[in-house]
């Protein structure tokens, strides 16, 4: 597929309403991965099992870093860094980018606030976040974010293109995991 056929799939896709519903349901085990990517700037690998050792994670999916809601979405998450960190919760974002491009938007936009780390094919495809516009893959993600508990489950999935609701739902989700408010 051409860059400019590519990039018509991708806008089209950013103006079609994503499924309110991910194949991954609630309760589900979540996938085990390892990725690189860039927290503050520098090399990073991001480990699910290792983090949740520590705690909730919220595993937030975004289509395309420096795109406009991407950016505000992570700004929000960097907003919010405290008051995850209080309920015990490690953020990771992901997307397909290079790691180059996630050094940057791990500092320039997350703010040096939490990692970001690059989806492989296969965290991809084990998370149900392909991006398609009228069946093809555009090469992105899907918003899509998941809390995953320390047991390994799902206990929130939220799909939506619009950035808005999923700091607010994921962070009512780690409080409700951790007992606050």
């Amino acid at each position: 597929m051409n860059t400019r056929t590519l990039a018509v799939f991708a806008a089209f896709a950013l103006f079609v309403p994503a499924a309110a519903h991910a194949e991954l349901p609630q309760g589900t085990k979540a996938p085990a991965f390892s990725a690189p990517g860039a927290l503050a700037g520098k090399p990073f690998t991001f480990d699910l099992q290792a983090a949740l050792k520590r705690g909730p994670v919220v595993l937030y999916f975004y289509p395309k870093a420096f795109t406009q809601g991407c950016t505000l979405e992570a700004h929000a998450f960097a907003e919010n860094s405290g008051k995850f960190a209080q309920a015990g919760a490690t953020v990771v974002g992901m997307s397909n980018d290079d790691i180059p491009t996630l050094q940057r938007f791990s500092t320039e936009e997350c703010r040096d606030k939490f990692a970001v780390a690059a989806a492989s094919k296969e965290v991809i495809k084990a998370y149900d976040v392909d991006l398609k516009a009228v069946g093809i893959s555009t090469g992105y993600t899907k918003r899509t974010s998941y809390v995953i508990n320390q047991a390994g489950k799902i206990v929130l999935v939220h799909s939506d293109m619009d950035y808005r609701d999923h700091v607010k739902l994921t962070l009512a989700a780690v409080q409700k995991i951790h007992g606050s408010h």
